[in-house]
Protein backbone atom coordinates (compact mmCIF):
# COMPACT_ATOMS: atom_id res chain seq x y z
CA UNK A 1 0.00 0.00 0.00
CA UNK A 2 1.27 3.18 -1.14
CA UNK A 3 2.24 5.97 2.03
CA UNK A 4 0.36 8.71 1.95
CA UNK A 5 3.22 10.36 4.12
CA UNK A 6 5.88 12.29 2.69
CA UNK A 7 8.82 11.32 3.65
CA UNK A 8 11.67 12.98 5.91
CA UNK A 9 8.44 13.07 8.62
CA UNK A 10 7.33 16.08 7.11
CA UNK A 11 4.21 16.43 9.31
CA UNK A 12 6.23 17.13 12.01
CA UNK A 13 7.22 20.34 10.53
CA UNK A 14 5.34 23.29 12.04
CA UNK A 15 6.17 21.57 15.76
CA UNK A 16 10.12 21.57 14.60
CA UNK A 17 9.09 25.08 14.23
CA UNK A 18 7.92 25.70 17.50
CA UNK A 19 10.88 24.91 19.52
CA UNK A 20 12.45 22.17 21.09
CA UNK A 21 10.45 19.50 23.02
CA UNK A 22 7.67 20.05 21.25
CA UNK A 23 7.50 17.46 18.27
CA UNK A 24 4.88 15.02 18.07
CA UNK A 25 5.32 11.39 19.71
CA UNK A 26 5.55 8.29 17.69
CA UNK A 27 1.59 7.74 18.73
CA UNK A 28 0.24 10.98 16.87
CA UNK A 29 2.54 10.51 13.65
CA UNK A 30 1.32 6.74 13.44
CA UNK A 31 -2.15 7.54 13.75
CA UNK A 32 -1.74 10.43 11.47
CA UNK A 33 0.38 8.50 8.65
CA UNK A 34 -2.36 5.64 8.61
CA UNK A 35 -5.19 8.37 8.50
CA UNK A 36 -3.44 9.78 4.98
CA UNK A 37 -3.37 5.96 3.66
CA UNK A 38 -6.65 5.45 4.41
CA UNK A 39 -7.71 8.52 2.99
CA UNK A 40 -5.42 7.63 -0.35
CA UNK A 41 -6.63 3.86 -0.98
CA UNK A 42 -10.13 3.53 0.40
CA UNK A 43 -11.50 7.13 -0.29
CA UNK A 44 -9.69 7.70 -3.41
CA UNK A 45 -9.06 11.47 -2.65
CA UNK A 46 -7.35 13.88 -5.08
CA UNK A 47 -3.60 14.70 -4.41
CA UNK A 48 -4.99 18.43 -4.15
CA UNK A 49 -6.88 17.44 -1.26
CA UNK A 50 -4.52 15.27 0.58
CA UNK A 51 -1.76 17.90 0.17
CA UNK A 52 -4.16 20.32 2.10
CA UNK A 53 -5.04 17.74 4.53
CA UNK A 54 -1.17 16.97 5.50
CA UNK A 55 -0.68 20.65 6.01
CA UNK A 56 -3.85 21.15 8.06
CA UNK A 57 -2.41 17.90 10.26
CA UNK A 58 1.04 19.35 10.21
CA UNK A 59 -0.50 22.16 12.57
CA UNK A 60 -2.48 19.70 14.55
CA UNK A 61 -0.04 17.86 15.35
CA UNK A 62 2.08 21.44 16.48
CA UNK A 63 -0.77 22.21 18.29
CA UNK A 64 -1.09 18.39 19.90
CA UNK A 65 2.49 18.23 20.89
CA UNK A 66 2.76 22.05 22.62
CA UNK A 67 0.01 21.03 24.38
CA UNK A 68 1.75 18.17 25.82
CA UNK A 69 -0.42 15.28 24.20
CA UNK A 70 1.56 12.02 23.22
CA UNK A 71 -1.76 10.55 21.72
CA UNK A 72 -5.45 11.00 20.33
CA UNK A 73 -6.96 9.44 23.06
CA UNK A 74 -5.77 12.45 25.38
CA UNK A 75 -7.17 14.90 22.95
CA UNK A 76 -10.83 16.44 24.87
CA UNK A 77 -12.95 19.14 22.58
CA UNK A 78 -11.50 21.98 24.51
CA UNK A 79 -8.05 21.28 22.74
CA UNK A 80 -9.86 20.85 19.41
CA UNK A 81 -11.81 23.98 19.70
CA UNK A 82 -8.98 26.05 20.34
CA UNK A 83 -6.91 24.81 17.99
CA UNK A 84 -9.87 25.73 15.30
CA UNK A 85 -9.89 29.30 16.81
CA UNK A 86 -6.81 29.62 16.54
CA UNK A 87 -7.07 28.99 12.78
CA UNK A 88 -9.25 31.47 12.16
CA UNK A 89 -7.80 34.04 14.19
CA UNK A 90 -3.81 33.66 13.20
CA UNK A 91 -0.54 33.69 15.20
CA UNK A 92 3.22 34.76 14.56
CA UNK A 93 4.12 32.68 11.83
CA UNK A 94 0.06 32.14 10.47
CA UNK A 95 -2.33 34.86 9.13
CA UNK A 96 -6.03 34.39 9.32
CA UNK A 97 -7.19 31.12 7.53
CA UNK A 98 -10.28 32.00 5.19
CA UNK A 99 -13.75 30.41 6.38
CA UNK A 100 -13.26 28.05 3.73
CA UNK A 101 -9.59 26.93 4.51
CA UNK A 102 -10.87 26.82 8.11
CA UNK A 103 -13.76 24.45 7.28
CA UNK A 104 -11.32 21.85 5.45
CA UNK A 105 -8.68 21.87 8.31
CA UNK A 106 -11.53 21.26 10.79
CA UNK A 107 -12.90 18.88 8.17
CA UNK A 108 -9.14 17.18 8.55
CA UNK A 109 -9.48 16.88 12.27
CA UNK A 110 -12.49 15.94 12.90
CA UNK A 111 -11.88 13.29 10.06
CA UNK A 112 -8.67 12.05 12.04
CA UNK A 113 -10.66 11.56 15.34
CA UNK A 114 -13.66 9.39 13.66
CA UNK A 115 -10.47 7.57 11.96
CA UNK A 116 -9.17 6.80 15.59
CA UNK A 117 -12.27 6.30 17.25
CA UNK A 118 -12.84 3.02 14.20
CA UNK A 119 -9.31 1.63 14.26
CA UNK A 120 -9.63 1.42 18.76
CA UNK A 121 -6.64 4.33 18.99
CA UNK A 122 -9.03 6.15 20.99
CA UNK A 123 -12.38 5.48 23.00
CA UNK A 124 -14.21 8.70 21.86
CA UNK A 125 -14.35 11.21 19.79
CA UNK A 126 -13.71 14.72 21.02
CA UNK A 127 -14.13 16.47 17.85
CA UNK A 128 -17.98 15.24 17.69
CA UNK A 129 -19.91 18.56 18.74
CA UNK A 130 -16.91 20.91 17.52
CA UNK A 131 -18.51 22.72 14.49
CA UNK A 132 -16.48 24.03 11.55
CA UNK A 133 -17.39 27.46 10.53
CA UNK A 134 -19.23 28.12 7.45
CA UNK A 135 -17.88 29.26 4.58
CA UNK A 136 -19.47 32.67 2.90
CA UNK A 137 -21.16 31.47 -0.17
CA UNK A 138 -19.78 32.74 -3.46
CA UNK A 139 -21.76 32.55 -6.45
CA UNK A 140 -19.60 30.90 -9.36
CA UNK A 141 -18.39 33.26 -12.08
CA UNK A 142 -19.71 32.67 -15.40
CA UNK A 143 -19.04 34.48 -18.75
CA UNK A 144 -22.03 35.84 -21.11
CA UNK A 145 -22.48 33.28 -23.99
CA UNK A 146 -20.90 36.60 -26.49
CA UNK A 147 -17.75 36.68 -24.16
CA UNK A 148 -16.73 33.11 -24.56
CA UNK A 149 -17.62 33.23 -27.84
CA UNK A 150 -15.01 35.51 -28.28
CA UNK A 151 -12.78 33.74 -25.95
CA UNK A 152 -12.91 30.48 -28.04
CA UNK A 153 -12.09 32.70 -31.73
CA UNK A 154 -8.79 34.27 -30.20
CA UNK A 155 -7.67 30.54 -28.86
CA UNK A 156 -7.04 30.05 -32.32
CA UNK A 157 -9.07 29.37 -36.16
CA UNK A 158 -9.82 25.21 -36.37
CA UNK A 159 -8.19 26.04 -39.85
CA UNK A 160 -4.66 27.36 -38.97
CA UNK A 161 -1.72 26.42 -41.11
CA UNK A 162 2.01 27.83 -41.26
CA UNK A 163 4.13 28.07 -38.45
CA UNK A 164 2.78 27.93 -34.96
CA UNK A 165 -0.57 26.08 -36.63
CA UNK A 166 -0.49 22.58 -34.62
CA UNK A 167 -0.13 24.60 -31.38
CA UNK A 168 -3.03 27.34 -32.78
CA UNK A 169 -5.21 24.10 -33.09
CA UNK A 170 -4.71 22.35 -29.70
CA UNK A 171 -5.75 25.58 -28.04
CA UNK A 172 -8.84 26.22 -29.45
CA UNK A 173 -9.39 22.21 -28.84
CA UNK A 174 -8.64 22.44 -25.25
CA UNK A 175 -11.08 25.49 -24.82
CA UNK A 176 -14.07 24.19 -26.88
CA UNK A 177 -13.83 21.21 -25.40
CA UNK A 178 -13.20 22.66 -21.92
CA UNK A 179 -16.52 24.83 -22.76
CA UNK A 180 -18.73 21.95 -24.89
CA UNK A 181 -18.46 19.56 -21.86
CA UNK A 182 -18.17 21.20 -18.72
CA UNK A 183 -15.24 19.43 -18.00
CA UNK A 184 -12.58 19.70 -15.21
CA UNK A 185 -9.27 20.74 -16.16
CA UNK A 186 -7.95 17.49 -14.53
CA UNK A 187 -10.43 15.57 -16.46
CA UNK A 188 -9.36 17.28 -19.73
CA UNK A 189 -5.71 16.71 -19.39
CA UNK A 190 -6.28 13.32 -18.40
CA UNK A 191 -8.59 12.52 -21.20
CA UNK A 192 -6.87 9.34 -23.65
CA UNK A 193 -7.75 9.71 -27.29
CA UNK A 194 -9.58 6.29 -26.49
CA UNK A 195 -12.00 8.43 -24.19
CA UNK A 196 -13.61 10.18 -27.48
CA UNK A 197 -16.03 9.18 -29.76
CA UNK A 198 -16.34 12.06 -32.01
CA UNK A 199 -18.13 9.87 -34.33
CA UNK A 200 -21.25 10.10 -31.77
CA UNK A 201 -19.91 13.40 -30.07
CA UNK A 202 -19.52 11.72 -26.91
CA UNK A 203 -16.29 11.85 -24.47
CA UNK A 204 -16.05 9.36 -21.41
CA UNK A 205 -14.58 11.49 -18.21
CA UNK A 206 -12.69 9.95 -15.54
CA UNK A 207 -13.61 12.45 -12.29
CA UNK A 208 -12.99 12.89 -8.91
CA UNK A 209 -12.87 9.42 -6.55
CA UNK A 210 -12.72 7.22 -9.72
CA UNK A 211 -16.09 8.14 -11.21
CA UNK A 212 -16.76 7.97 -14.58
CA UNK A 213 -19.54 9.44 -16.83
CA UNK A 214 -20.45 9.88 -20.51
CA UNK A 215 -20.74 13.08 -21.76
CA UNK A 216 -21.77 14.46 -24.96
CA UNK A 217 -19.52 16.99 -27.34
CA UNK A 218 -21.34 19.69 -29.01
CA UNK A 219 -20.70 20.45 -32.41
CA UNK A 220 -18.10 23.24 -32.39
CA UNK A 221 -16.09 20.22 -29.92
CA UNK A 222 -16.33 17.90 -32.50
CA UNK A 223 -14.98 19.75 -35.16
CA UNK A 224 -11.44 21.38 -33.27
CA UNK A 225 -11.09 18.23 -32.12
CA UNK A 226 -11.12 16.41 -34.98
CA UNK A 227 -8.82 18.92 -36.72
CA UNK A 228 -6.37 18.73 -33.29
CA UNK A 229 -6.22 15.20 -33.60
CA UNK A 230 -5.70 14.57 -37.68
CA UNK A 231 -3.74 17.61 -38.37
CA UNK A 232 -1.41 18.69 -35.67
CA UNK A 233 -1.35 16.05 -32.71
CA UNK A 234 0.39 13.32 -34.62
CA UNK A 235 3.07 16.39 -35.52
CA UNK A 236 3.67 16.42 -31.72
CA UNK A 237 3.28 12.97 -30.79
CA UNK A 238 6.24 12.09 -32.82
CA UNK A 239 8.64 14.18 -31.31
CA UNK A 240 7.30 12.57 -27.83
CA UNK A 241 7.57 9.13 -26.20
CA UNK A 242 4.75 8.47 -26.51
CA UNK A 243 1.53 9.35 -24.46
CA UNK A 244 -2.05 8.37 -24.68
CA UNK A 245 -3.43 11.50 -24.08
CA UNK A 246 -5.52 13.74 -26.42
CA UNK A 247 -3.57 17.19 -25.35
CA UNK A 248 0.07 17.56 -25.94
CA UNK A 249 2.71 20.17 -25.44
CA UNK A 250 4.96 21.36 -27.69
CA UNK A 251 7.59 18.35 -26.88
CA UNK A 252 4.90 16.13 -27.15
CA UNK A 253 4.18 15.01 -23.54
CA UNK A 254 1.42 15.41 -21.71
CA UNK A 255 0.15 19.07 -21.33
CA UNK A 256 0.39 20.56 -18.05
CA UNK A 257 -2.02 22.34 -15.83
CA UNK A 258 0.56 25.15 -16.00
CA UNK A 259 0.46 25.06 -19.61
CA UNK A 260 -3.52 24.97 -19.85
CA UNK A 261 -3.57 27.78 -17.44
CA UNK A 262 -1.44 29.30 -19.89
CA UNK A 263 -3.27 28.73 -23.04
CA UNK A 264 -6.45 30.27 -21.68
CA UNK A 265 -4.65 33.47 -20.27
CA UNK A 266 -2.96 34.26 -23.55
CA UNK A 267 -6.83 33.79 -25.20
CA UNK A 268 -8.48 35.74 -22.49
CA UNK A 269 -5.74 38.62 -22.78
CA UNK A 270 -6.84 38.64 -26.39
CA UNK A 271 -10.43 38.26 -26.21
CA UNK A 272 -9.99 41.78 -23.50
CA UNK A 273 -10.99 39.92 -20.87
CA UNK A 274 -9.53 39.80 -17.67
CA UNK A 275 -6.60 37.57 -16.60
CA UNK A 276 -5.82 38.86 -13.15
CA UNK A 277 -7.66 39.29 -9.55
CA UNK A 278 -10.98 37.75 -8.22
CA UNK A 279 -12.79 38.22 -12.37
CA UNK A 280 -9.90 36.42 -13.89
CA UNK A 281 -10.97 33.96 -16.44
CA UNK A 282 -9.84 30.48 -15.25
CA UNK A 283 -10.32 26.81 -16.37
CA UNK A 284 -13.07 26.31 -14.60
CA UNK A 285 -14.83 29.91 -15.56
CA UNK A 286 -15.52 27.71 -18.46
CA UNK A 287 -17.34 25.00 -16.26
CA UNK A 288 -19.13 27.80 -14.66
CA UNK A 289 -20.01 29.31 -18.05
CA UNK A 290 -21.51 25.62 -19.24
CA UNK A 291 -23.34 25.09 -16.37
CA UNK A 292 -25.34 28.34 -16.00
CA UNK A 293 -25.66 28.54 -19.87
CA UNK A 294 -27.54 25.09 -19.63
CA UNK A 295 -30.14 26.37 -17.06
CA UNK A 296 -30.18 29.44 -19.08
CA UNK A 297 -31.66 27.81 -21.90
CA UNK A 298 -34.02 25.33 -19.98
CA UNK A 299 -32.12 22.27 -18.67
CA UNK A 300 -32.91 20.47 -15.86
CA UNK A 301 -30.86 20.74 -12.70
CA UNK A 302 -30.41 16.87 -12.43
CA UNK A 303 -29.19 16.32 -15.93
CA UNK A 304 -26.62 19.53 -15.36
CA UNK A 305 -25.75 17.55 -11.95
CA UNK A 306 -24.99 14.50 -14.02
CA UNK A 307 -23.18 16.42 -16.71
CA UNK A 308 -21.25 17.63 -13.97
CA UNK A 309 -20.47 14.86 -12.34
CA UNK A 310 -21.33 16.32 -8.57
CA UNK A 311 -22.18 13.58 -6.34
CA UNK A 312 -24.74 15.81 -5.09
CA UNK A 313 -27.34 17.89 -6.67
CA UNK A 314 -26.92 20.43 -3.65
CA UNK A 315 -23.45 21.16 -5.60
CA UNK A 316 -25.55 22.06 -8.72
CA UNK A 317 -27.90 24.20 -7.26
CA UNK A 318 -25.53 26.79 -6.55
CA UNK A 319 -25.62 27.12 -10.59
CA UNK A 320 -29.57 28.15 -9.99
CA UNK A 321 -28.74 31.19 -7.55
CA UNK A 322 -26.48 32.60 -10.74
CA UNK A 323 -29.66 32.43 -13.50
CA UNK A 324 -32.01 33.49 -10.22
CA UNK A 325 -29.57 36.90 -10.05
CA UNK A 326 -29.04 37.37 -13.94
CA UNK A 327 -33.32 37.41 -13.82
CA UNK A 328 -33.25 40.01 -11.12
CA UNK A 329 -30.83 42.20 -13.15
CA UNK A 330 -32.96 41.56 -16.55
CA UNK A 331 -35.98 42.46 -14.49
CA UNK A 332 -34.52 45.82 -12.74
CA UNK A 333 -33.37 47.11 -15.81
CA UNK A 334 -36.52 46.25 -18.00
CA UNK A 335 -39.64 46.56 -16.09
CA UNK A 336 -41.12 50.44 -15.72
CA UNK A 337 -42.16 49.01 -12.15
CA UNK A 338 -39.34 47.75 -10.79
CA UNK A 339 -37.79 49.83 -9.05
CA UNK A 340 -40.93 51.69 -7.60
Amino acid sequence: MRNASPKGNSLTAAARRAGPGTQPGPALRRAVRGYLDHLTVERGLSANTLASYRRDLDRYLATLAAAGVGDLASVDAGTVESHLARLRAGDDEHPPLAAASAARAASAVRGLHRFAVREGLAGADPSRDVRPPTPARRLPRALPVEDVIRLLETAGPTTATGEGAALALRDRALLEFLYGTGARISEALGLAVDDLDTADGAVLLRGKGGRTRLVPIGGYAVEALRAWLVRARPQLAATGRGTPVVFLNARGGPLTRQGAWTILRRAAERAGLPTDGPEAVSPHTLRHSYATHLLDGGADVRVVQELLGHASVTTTQVYTLVTVERLREVYATAHPRALG
